[in-house]
């Protein structure tokens, strides 16, 4: 019946491949890696590795820290640092090579238990999972030794970096050029970097300002179609740019080209390290896979040189941004530091123009109710308004097509095996009726974006981290945690993953059978298969879903169940929901011997 290979075209465009990529590929692929970063840790304490990485020439240093597998305390220890406290962050800055290597996030835990160790960002480049940020300059034998990986610099004033007390570096090279690095920090993730260099020789002199962000491991969440996460940056002109982990491993240096303006960096999911270059001279941009030493990803910036006469000072200001990626906090760093498509930093993916909004109607509405499972509630409720029109139009087609539907079963029986001839009766009969057998499918066309809208906003956004609905459900970004097969925690064992079922999918597949149902039962025999079937694979694809998703998808369900039978009644059409129930449960006529 048209209807139903309308709706079920719907459903395979708008979730087949997502769920079958989602079921079939990230989650053993997420198993798979786990398991590989356990072991290639295990390795890295058991074996620590020795070499010093050797700065590129006319590039910025590639390296700059004896590798191993040390403690991260006793990494820490190892150096003179100053302690950064603010509300948001904690950690402290190595006075060699003034590097952000030492970092947490206060705000975010590694589980909904409060009681978990919190995120950490930034660790030692001799640690297991090395990871930082630093800024620096590539000199000449005019120059001296301009500061870099190796440079030990001087706390001049201040005992704390806080969002209140900045902090003062200096250092003074061989060629008696003084360099003084001022550090401030906000309440949240953005910190200051400015340099005033000092030119106190006889001669002109040149430098060119380096940053990078270095990182000795990958995710162990490995990148999805929805998601990009590895190196980050917009380059002038050229716009953002994207690149894989995996591109920098198989093939040459990502360069996109010298540009001025932008930012370059490094994003997980959930977090961020990028540096934004000054903003008034060119800079060429660079992402790398060294395997000198020890491998390591880098994104990395090198400026054009600046001319400093004797006698004559000049300034540098880098920002560094290190934390979560919260969408508010994003934003206003566009705006309050005129960093041009910063916002992108969050992957809002080829809907931005839905995706974002919707965000904000969300965060809107959570922020009134204070429960972000509420808030996609309302949203649902918002967006079927918003789309009513349409699904009336659809659902109005729909129910013509059931008024007609005796008139086509008598068409076929008059054309028998001629298909020309039926085409072209059934096609008079649309134009005799005012029916257009295409109405009630391209309403759920237009629909398409906005499932992906809400899946990108449930998937990516860190406000949906660990965010509590009601019950047992108290992270929607991750799968429902019950489980069907221990009768929901009742037994004491853990279900495997890929029988892993629990009450929310369970809620959503009982609701799109309902859904289903609404229609007659397809006379083919194939159609008919997936339409009973169709609702049991859904349920189990989506069992590894966000809960927030699945929440999302029983609760359209149920909406769209009530608007489809007011408008069919209106239309005077028999909802069909209750026969086709009775029918399935009804026992059946044992054949005649």
């Amino acid at each position: 019946m048209e209807n139903n290979r309308n709706y079920f075209v719907a459903i395979a465009l708008s979730v087949l491949i997502l769920v079958a990529w989602q079921f079939f590929y990230v989650n053993p692929r997420i198993e798979k890696d786990r398991v590989a970063t356990e072991q290639a840790q295990q390795t890295q304490q058991a074996q620590p590795q020795s070499g010093t990485p050797q700065a590129t020439p006319g590039q910025a240093p590639a390296g700059g820290a004896i590798p191993g597998g040390e403690n991260r305390d006793q990494a820490i220890a190892k150096s003179a640092r100053v302690a950064i406290d603010t509300p948001a962050l904690s950690g402290s800055i190595n006075l060699t090579g003034a590097r952000f290597d030492d970092l947490r996030l206060k705000g975010y835990h590694e589980t909904v238990d409060p009681k978990s160790a919190v995120i950490t960002l930034f660790s030692p480049a001799e640690t297991a999972d090395g990871y930082f940020t630093e800024v620096g300059y590539i000199g000449n034998d005019a120059t001296g030794s301009a500061p870099g990986p190796q440079t030990v610099w001087t706390l001049s004033s201040g005992e704390k970096l806080t969002p209140s007390t900045p902090v003062t570096l200096s250092y003074t090279n061989d060629k008696g050029i003084t360099f003084v690095r001022t550090i401030s920090v906000d309440d949240r993730y953005m910190f200051q970097v400015v340099d005033s260099i000092k030119n106190e020789t006889s001669a002109p002199i040149s430098l060119s300002s380096y940053g990078r962000v270095t990182r000795f491991n990958k995710p162990t969440t490995p990148s999805v179609y929805v998601l990009h996460e590895g190196f980050i940056g917009v380059a002038g002109d050229e716009g953002l740019q994207e690149v894989g982990y995996s591109k920098v491993e198989d093939d040459q240096p990502v360069e996109p080209g010298k540009a001025t303006g932008g930012w370059l960096g490094i994003t997980d999911k959930y977090w961020a390290a990028t540096i934004v270059p000054p903003q008034a001279t060119p800079f060429e941009m660079r992402f790398s896979h060294f395997t000198d030493g020890r491998a390591r990803f880098q994104s990395d910036y090198k400026g054009d040189a600046i001319t400093i006469a004797p006698g004559q000072s000049a300034e540098v200001k880098n920002l560094v941004f290190a934390g979560a990626k919260e969408v508010p906090v994003v934003d206003n760093y566009e705006v309050a530091y005129s960093i041009p498509n910063f916002d992108k930093l969050i992957d809002w993916g080829w809907f931005y123009f839905i995706t974002k909004p919707m965000f904000k109607m969300m965060d809107f509405f959570f922020r009134l109710f204070g429960n972000f499972g509420i808030a996609i509630l309302i949203t649902t409720i918002v967006v079927k308004l918003l789309f009513f029109p349409l699904a009336n139009k659809q659902y109005a087609s729909m129910a013509n097509m059931k008024k007609v539907q005796p008139k086509m079963e008598e068409l076929k029986k008059k054309f028998g095996d001629d298909r020309m001839g039926l085409q072209q009766a059934m096609m008079q009969l649309y134009k005799d009726e005012k029916i257009n057998p295409l109405a009630g499918c391209w309403p759920i066309l237009i629909q398409i974006p906005v499932f992906f809208a809400l899946y990108k906003v449930i998937y990516i956004t860190i406000e949906m981290r660990h965010a509590p609905f009601f019950g047992w459900i108290q992270d929607l970004s991750a799968p429902d945690p019950t489980t069907i097969v221990n009768l929901f925690g009742l037994l004491p064992f853990d279900a495997p993953s890929f029988l892993h079922l629990g009450v929310w999918p369970l809620v959503m597949g009982v609701t799109m059978f309902l859904q289903m149902r609404m229609n007659p039962t397809p006379p083919d025999p194939t159609q008919a298969m997936l339409f009973t079937w169709m609702p049991v694979v859904f349920t189990f694809m989506l069992a590894s879903f966000p809960a927030g998703l699945v929440i999302y998808w029983a609760w359209n369900n149920t909406l769209s169940i009530i608007q489809q039978s007011i408008i069919m009644k209106r239309q005077g059409v028999k909802i069909e929901l209750f026969d086709n129930l009775k029918s399935l449960f009804a026992k059946k006529p044992k054949p005649a011997e």
